[in-house]
């Protein structure tokens, strides 16, 4: 029975992820990246969550309270832009700023779709359909956007220093991975005793953050343009 369950949450977790992974995609209609490089971004997400979670569990052990929070989100974030960095980012379509945003929001959504399933999974397992049902609509309206925005503040980051020396690029991946902590380790401290209208508080800061990076991708775009038009064909 356990396998059935998993098999619903694992394909309920996956919706909120693949409907915000077609939504950025047709952000980049422009020059689309290839198929192959996004589902290994995507499974490469996928991946770090049993990575992850020994790390997380060792924490608890360790931290409590803020420390804790840190220290969770931490090794989330970092995570995340280290597999971008080991298994994306030197790859030869990675060749204009916006693919930076791209595979960055792609990873986090495979991250997202595996931790929603587990989210998902465990209330099922005691029968609790009714929690299931709340917990797929908190990942999709929230949990889900969060680690888009977050990861994709890594990637805005390193996509306006794209053209730029490498010690401009360390310094804007550092910058946008501190970035990236800090909205995750907010979104955790301020949700984690949360109810009601201050969820919904929440929730509307997360938007907030959506709206303002997609204003940001659409000026990583006129980047491009404007080097094209400055490279002599």
């Amino acid at each position: 029975m356990e396998s059935v369950y998993f098999t619903v949450a694992f394909l309920t977790g996956m919706v909120p992820a693949l409907f915000w992974l077609w939504f950025w995609l047709r952000e980049d209609k422009r020059k689309p990246e290839p198929f192959h490089l996004i589902a290994l971004s995507f499974v490469a997400g996928m991946m770090i969550v049993p990575l992850a979670l020994p790390l997380q569990k060792y924490a608890i052990d360790l931290y409590s309270g803020v420390t804790l929070i840190a220290v969770w989100v931490i090794i989330e974030e970092s995570l995340k832009y280290i597999i971008a960095l080991v298994f994306i980012f030197w790859n030869k379509a990675v060749d204009e700023p916006i693919d930076l945003i791209i595979y960055m929001i792609t990873i986090a959504l495979g991250f997202s779709a595996l931790e929603n399933t587990l989210y998902i999974f465990n209330p099922l397992t005691e029968g609790n359909i009714v929690e299931s049902l709340v917990m797929t609509k908190f990942r999709f309206l929230g949990a889900t956007l969060l680690h888009v925005l977050a990861s994709g503040t890594v990637g805005i980051f390193l996509a306006f220093a794209f053209y730029k020396s490498n010690f401009h690029k360390l310094l804007a991946g550092t910058v946008g991975l501190f970035m990236a902590i800090l909205l995750h380790g907010l979104f955790n401290f301020f949700i984690m005793n949360a109810s009601g209208e201050a969820i919904l508080i929440v929730f509307l800061c997360v938007w907030m953050g959506i709206i303002l990076m997609f204003l940001l991708f659409e000026k990583v775009k006129l980047l491009e343009l404007a080097h094209i038009k400055k490279t002599p064909s």
